[in-house]
């Protein structure tokens, strides 16, 4: 099933009655509106003048639907998540906690080979030369200890938005569409920490990502591979919306937010992104466990 994203860009009033969320717009005549909260996978509150009951709260994190607020240049910057998400989760995370050097580097390995994978297919599809890609990919080596990730990405990036912004670097700060991307990450970032506390693993311990201020090293691991599909999003906006892009609108917004319901191709067969991220943290798993050897990880419809 795919879980609805709720977008609160205004002042609101968010509270929950019969198991429904209840939305009332103080500053609008728009009545009162509700949604069943077992259908959402996602709320993200960007208003600092919303206001949400703890009662509301208490039935979101239940049903594991991810929370998500936006600091004041509108990016998301928090995410609530469950104490428990799985009910394995303490044998679960000893099986992550004990995962072997040897292991978490040929996962790594995995990873970024799919990550280029995909960063040439997005390439060809935009009718883009991609053999430089295919060979970066071909050489990643466990650990990716030549750091093949990085001269892909730079490579990647240089190219990417040529002929719509020559000027174009990667940038956090730069000039957009890396706003674009800043805000397609940040919610990549949270479709995969939903998925790994559902799968009873901790997005804190990373399997390459080891920041100690970071809290979420394993999201931001298992999201690498995903990243291009957030990119394949901005392109199609940067071309519609050409020399249009400098301000995140509402409307900007509400297309990057369809990210978790886009499509993948996962064992052959098309699947929605969140549901795709849910099947590759339990493949994650079953690595740590011991009962599989690869991760799963989809590639280009």
């Amino acid at each position: 099933m795919i879980k609805r994203t709720l977008f609160f860009g205004s002042p609101a009033y968010l509270s929950t009655r019969n198991e429904q969320l209840v939305v009332n717009f103080p500053e609008e005549d728009k009545g009162e509106k509700t949604i069943a909260i077992e259908d959402l996978g996602y709320v993200v509150l960007e208003d600092p003048q919303i206001t949400i009951t703890n009662g509301l709260l208490m039935k979101l994190v239940q049903n594991k639907t991810a929370v998500i607020t936006c600091d004041r240049q509108h990016l998301p910057n928090g995410f609530l998540q469950p104490l428990v998400g799985h009910s394995e989760q303490s044998e679960r995370i000893r099986h992550q906690l004990n995962a072997s050097v040897p292991l978490k580097k040929q996962l790594w390995q995995q990873t970024v080979t799919a990550k280029i994978d995909n960063q040439a297919t997005h390439f060809l599809q935009r009718g883009k030369n991609a053999l430089r890609l295919k060979r970066y990919a071909k050489d990643v080596k466990s650990g990716d200890f030549n750091n093949e990730e990085a001269l892909a990405a730079a490579y990647y990036f240089q190219h990417l938005f040529k002929e719509q912004v020559p000027e174009f670097s990667r940038n956090q700060k730069g000039i957009p569409p890396n706003n674009l991307l800043n805000y397609g990450y940040a919610i990549l970032r949270a479709v995969a920490a939903r998925a790994l506390v559902s799968s009873g693993l901790l997005p804190s311990v990373g399997i390459f990502h080891s920041n100690k201020y970071n809290a979420f090293c394993l999201a931001d691991d298992v999201m690498e591979p995903y990243r291009p599909f957030v990119d394949a999003v901005v392109y199609d906006m940067v071309e519609d919306n050409l020399g249009s892009v400098e301000e995140m609108t509402t409307n900007l917004k509400s297309v990057l937010l369809t990210i978790p319901a886009m499509d993948v191709l996962l064992d052959d067969k098309l699947s929605p992104l969140m549901n795709a991220m849910s099947r590759t943290t339990a493949s994650l798993y079953d690595c740590f466990e011991g009962s599989r050897r690869k991760i799963l990880y989809p590639g280009f419809p």
